[in-house]
C-alpha cells in the first residue's frame, strides 16, 4: 500500500475534500507527468471517468495538471475502468487514470492509476506521488474547460469484448437482467449482450450523477434477484459502480458471488485448454468451501492480501492467468490486465451456453461454510498490536475455531473501516464471534 493517500484501490475520499480537492488532484496530474518525464516516458494520460456528478470537475483538474507539467491528457469519457486498463497498453499511452470511487456512494470519488502495461501502478510509484502531493502545497482555482471525449475509445472497447464471443454457438436464446448500478456499464453493457444474441432486460441504467450504486449494483442485488425470477429470466449480473466486478443471480434467484465465479470458470477453462496453471489465485476473503472444492477437483487456492491489484501480482508471480476476488473482481490475464464486469459476464454466459445447464446447476458441489463480514467505522487506522484487548479476542475466537474455520481481521483499504470476516461450521457461533471482535474494535477504535 502506498500509505497516507493510496489505498488498496487508488485514492478515495469525499469528493471536494482533501486529498480529493481541486488543487490536490491538479498536483497529482502535474506529478504524474514530472515522474513519466524522469523515467523517458512519453508524458501522454489517457483518462477515463464514472458517472458521479464530480467526476467532470475533477477530470478538469487532472486535464489542467497534466497540461501545466507540459503532459498531454486524452478523455475516454465514461467508461469502465477496465477498458482504461487495456486501452492504455493498447494505445501505448504511458499512464491511464480512472476517476471513480467504485461501489462507494456518489458523493465519495476516486483516482485510480495504471501503468503503460495497464496495471495498477507499484507502491513505489505510489509513494513518489503522494511525496510530491504531501509536500506541494498549490492554491489552484477551478478552471471550467470543455473536455471532448475521443468515442473511437468506447468503440473499441466494445469490439474486445464482442470479439470474446465471437466463436459460440447458442443453444437457445438466453435471458439475462442486468443490473448497471447507474455507473459506467449503463449504456455499453446492454449494447454489448444484446449485439451477442441475448434477450437483454435492464435495471438501473439511468445515471442522473447522484444515484450511482444507489440501492442497487454488485453491494445490493436483491431488485435484481426478484426481476430475474419475476421475468424467468436464465441469469442476473450485477455491475458495480466502474462496471470492474460482477456478481450473479441464478435463475432461482440466488445470489451468488466471485467464489462461485471462480468455482464455475476455473473448470471451464480448464475443460477449454484456456488455464495455464491449476493454481487459481483469491484472497483471505474468498469461502473455506472454494478452497474444499477446489482440492475435490485437483486445483489449488492460492490465497493473497484483499485488492485486486495483490491478486494480479501473485498470479504473475506464480504464472497462473486466473484468478479474482469475492466481491467480483475476476482477472482474466489472458485477455486484460485488470477485473472487467462486463469481460466475466460474457465468460459466464459462455460456460452456460457450452455446457447447456442453468447456472444453478454449475455451481453444485460448491458449498459455502457459514460466513459473516462485519464493518467497524474506526476514527483512525491504528495497528491493531498497539491494543492487547483487541488481540486477545482475535486470539481467543482463533483458538476456539481451531482448523474448522477462519478468522480474518484488516483495515479497508478505501473507507475508515475495520473489516471482520468470520467462518466456519457452526453460523451460531460465526455470528457470536464476529460480534464479539467487532465489540472489541469498537470499543478501542470506534467513533
Amino acid at each position: 500500500m502506498g500509505g497516507e493517500l493510496f489505498g488498496t484501490d487508488g485514492i478515495r475520499a469525499v469528493a471536494g475534500d482533501y486529498p480529493l480537492d481541486y488543487s490536490s488532484v491538479y498536483t497529482l496530474g502535474k506529478a504524474l507527468i514530472f515522474l513519466l518525464q524522469k523515467k523517458g516516458l512519453e508524458p501522454k494520460v489517457l483518462i477515463g471517468k464514472d458517472t458521479r456528478e464530480s467526476g467532470a470537475w475533477l477530470e478538469e483538474a487532472l486535464f489542467k495538471g497534466i497540461k501545466d507539467g507540459q503532459g498531454e491528457a486524452v478523455s475516454a469519457g465514461i467508461i469502465p475502468t477496465s477498458a482504461i486498463s487495456l486501452l492504455t497498453k493498447q494505445y501505448s499511452f504511458s499512464a491511464g487514470i480512472v476517476i471513480s470511487a467504485s461501489h462507494n456512494p456518489y458523493y465519495d470519488n476516486g483516482l485510480k492509476v495504471f501503468s503503460s502495461q495497464g496495471i495498477k501502478i507499484s507502491d513505489e510509484w505510489e509513494k513518489k506521488l503522494e511525496k510530491i502531493i504531501l509536500t506541494t502545497k498549490e492554491d489552484v482555482k477551478r478552471e471550467k474547460t470543455q473536455i471532448k471525449p475521443a468515442s473511437s475509445f468506447l468503440q473499441d472497447y466494445i469490439e474486445f469484448l464482442e470479439s470474446q464471443f465471437s466463436q459460440v454457438k447458442l443453444q437457445k436464446k438466453i435471458k439475462v437482467v442486468l443490473d448497471c448500478s447507474n455507473g459506467a456499464s449503463f449504456s455499453i453493457a446492454p449494447h454489448v449482450l444484446s449485439d451477442l444474441g441475448f434477450e437483454v432486460i435492464v435495471l438501473f441504467n439511468s445515471p442522473d450523477g447522484k444515484n450511482i450504486n444507489e440501492n442497487c449494483g454488485s453491494l445490493s442485488p436483491q431488485n435484481l434477484a426478484k426481476k430475474v425470477v419475476e421475468t424467468k429470466a436464465d441469469i442476473g449480473i450485477a455491475y458495480d459502480g466502474d462496471a470492474d466486478r460482477a456478481i450473479w443471480v441464478d435463475e432461482r434467484g440466488k445470489i451468488l458471488n466471485g467464489d462461485h465465479t471462480l468455482f464455475v470458470l476455473s473448470q471451464f477453462m480448464r475443460e477449454k485448454g484456456r488455464l495455464r496453471s491449476n493454481n487459481i489465485v483469491a484472497t483471505t476473503m474468498s469461502n473455506m468451501g472454494l478452497e474444499k472444492a477446489f482440492e475435490r477437483l485437483g486445483l489449488r487456492l492460492v490465497r493473497t492480501r484483499v485488492g485486486d491489484k495483490y491478486v494480479l501480482e501473485q498470479m504473475i508471480k506464480i504464472k497462473a492467468n486466473f484468478g479474482g476476488e469475492q466481491s467480483g473482481h475476476t482477472i482474466f490475464l489472458d485477455d486484460c490486465p485488470t477485473g472487467d464486469g462486463i469481460l466475466t459476464s460474457i465468460k459466464m454466459v459462455e460456460a452456460m451456453a457450452e455446457r447447456n445447464l442453468p447456472l444453478s446447476k454449475l455451481v453444485e458441489g460448491f458449498e459455502e461454510f457459514p460466513q459473516v463480514l462485519r464493518n467497524v467505522r474506526v476514527r483512525k487506522k491504528i495497528d491493531f498490536n498497539q491494543f492487547p484487548e483487541i488481540i486477545k479476542t482475535m486470539e481467543e475466537i482463533k483458538n476456539h475455531i481451531g482448523d474448522t474455520g477462519r478468522l480474518e481481521v484488516r483495515y479497508s483499504g478505501t473507507e475508515p473501516l475495520a473489516r471482520i470476516m468470520v467462518e466456519g461450521q457452526d453460523k451460531s457461533l460465526v455470528e457470536k464471534y464476529s460480534l464479539q471482535m467487532a465489540d472489541s474494535i469498537a470499543k478501542y477504535l470506534g467513533r
